[in-house]
């Protein structure tokens, strides 16, 4: 049986890999890109969404079969998330290679990203109402989460100006950004197995508490980034201010006078309270993946895959840690994990 949920996927990804990659084809059709290697890097990833949902299916005794329609289906709308974030937030790679939209003209990138988003909803309506529903549910509320996210140092500084409250909460940014999309992987797998509604609610509740939990991770991770090397640029402070104020709420001076500054260096004090909002989202990351096991409590008999669903929260913030690899075999295994006790 898996020892992590890296050793599961590492089972999985081959069979789900070929299915996306089949369907993603598929659905391009004449809407291809002019230059084929552009897909490479849409195809590649750990698809880690897609892998969720086939094992909260399989937990519940539902089928690889009737699972991995779904999975593709949320791989694709993460696929065009990425099509789109890459090109608002001007990332130039993705996975190692050039991002779509510096190899096609934006224009086309950008509706490349809208053909897969409606492709995964028209897949999902032939499988049935309730499917169509969660995802075209999570694709308008990832838009929204993308709408809230700081992209302007400028429009930033006026949001800090207005006083508390008036910047885009932390809670919702990750809920939107990252949790609702994990959310709906789990639903999704629920409702693959076939179990009623409020089974599906709290393996959807499950899915939001780790997507939440992977959010603050990666914010976390970049907080430890700039503490390391002692300096960064204000669209790399735009992008930390909504942890920031959450965290470390009176930061927002010092973090106003970094944004109208424009320069490389950390102040001293800008650096103490970006150590505290860090040690604070160590905190919170832990209760989110508490969370997440707790609603696993009494679902369905104990068994090996209960037993790696309710490690798998860890697991995959253990890929920020370095704890473990995400890669199969789980290189490092970490000591024995208090969630799980």
């Amino acid at each position: 049986m898996y020892s992590c949920f890296q050793d599961y996927a590492a089972s999985l990804k081959p069979s789900l890999d070929a299915a996306f990659s089949s369907q993603l084809n598929q659905l391009l059709g004449h809407c291809a890109p002019r230059h084929p290697e552009s897909l490479q890097g849409l195809t590649g990833g750990k698809k880690i969404r897609g892998v969720l949902l086939c094992l909260v299916a399989a937990t519940l005794g539902g089928s690889l079969e009737d699972a991995l329609p779904r999975a593709v289906a949320v791989e694709l709308i993460q696929t065009a998330t990425l099509i789109h974030d890459d090109f608002v937030d001007g990332h130039r790679s993705r996975r190692g290679r050039p991002s779509l939209w510096t190899l096609e003209d934006p224009r086309r990138a950008v509706l490349l990203g809208d053909v897969i988003f409606s492709s995964a909803i028209y897949l999902m309506s032939e499988l049935g109402r309730q499917d169509c529903r969660i995802v075209s549910r999570v694709i308008a509320r990832l838009s929204r989460g993308a709408f809230y996210e700081p992209l302007d140092c400028a429009a930033l500084l006026g949001e800090i100006d207005a006083g508390p409250g008036s910047t885009a909460g932390y809670e919702k940014i990750i809920a939107l950004k990252t949790g609702v999309l994990f959310a709906a992987a789990c639903e999704l797998g629920a409702v693959t197995a076939g179990i009623d509604e409020a089974g599906q609610q709290r393996w959807r509740r499950y899915g939001l508490r780790i997507g939440e939990a992977y959010q603050v991770a990666d914010d976390l991770q970049e907080m430890d980034q700039v503490l390391g090397k002692g300096e960064l640029s204000a669209e790399e402070l735009a992008g930390l201010a909504p942890a920031l104020l959450h965290f470390a709420p009176g930061s927002r001076l010092a973090l106003r006078r970094a944004l109208c500054r424009q320069g490389a260096l950390l102040s001293d004090e800008l650096q103490s309270h970006i150590g505290q909002a860090a040690g604070l989202m160590r905190a919170d990351r832990q209760r989110r993946l508490r969370g997440a096991v707790a609603e696993l409590d009494g679902m369905v008999p104990d068994g090996p895959l209960l037993r790696l669903a309710r490690r798998t929260p860890s697991d995959l913030i253990g890929m920020f840690d370095g704890a473990i690899s995400p890669v199969a075999g789980c290189g490092i295994i970490t000591p024995p994990n208090p969630l799980l006790s």
